[in-house]
């Protein structure tokens, strides 16, 4: 069964929300270097930076993080991994960064994008900005920024669709 959690409307009003809540905690904004996870979190980041200049007039530097070699769980995950681009064309030495997720779980992903983060430099922080918190932590990581938490079963699916990569915006629970 399929539950949509938020349609497009419903998205681009969280989005618009959380750059908002960036903008109110971050004192500098020209500080802050934004770093999407491959694959939907760069879209995601895509958006808040221009939310961001948008609200502010800052453009804020975007770097994409692939963070599938610094997974701990890659062999039980697949055996042919599928590896997207990494981009980060600037040193992160002293920055701010916010890392961006669509969904997080268990909190591996994000252990493994804190651990390719330092193959870029030592940041001063390190914020993080999870579209859906769907609970079932294995590591102790939360996210400083999130869209919605949605309480599921381990069987449970989110499904966080983006118009560049789905032909459409939705957050769907699937319930599996």
């Amino acid at each position: 069964m399929i539950k949509l959690l938020a349609d497009s409307a419903a998205l681009a009003e969280k989005l618009k929300l959380i750059s908002e809540e960036i903008i109110e905690t971050c004192p500098d904004v020209s500080a802050l270097i934004i770093v999407g996870i491959q694959r939907r979190g760069v879209e995601i980041a895509e958006r808040i930076v221009e939310l961001i200049k948008d609200k502010t007039g800052n453009s804020i530097p975007l770097g994409v993080l692939d963070i599938t070699f610094y997974r701990d769980d890659l062999s039980m995950v697949t055996d042919q991994p599928t590896v997207h681009s990494t981009n980060i064309p600037f040193n992160l030495d002293g920055k701010n960064v916010l890392l961006v997720d669509d969904v997080i779980y268990t909190g591996r992903t994000i252990r493994a994008a804190l651990d390719a983060i330092v193959d870029f430099g030592r940041p001063n922080a390190v914020k993080l900005l999870a579209l859906v918190d769907r609970g079932h932590r294995e590591l102790p990581i939360q996210p400083d920024f999130t869209g919605w938490k949605v309480e599921t079963k381990k069987t449970d699916k989110i499904s966080v669709k983006v118009s560049e990569l789905d032909g459409e915006d939705s957050v769907e629970l699937v319930d599996m």
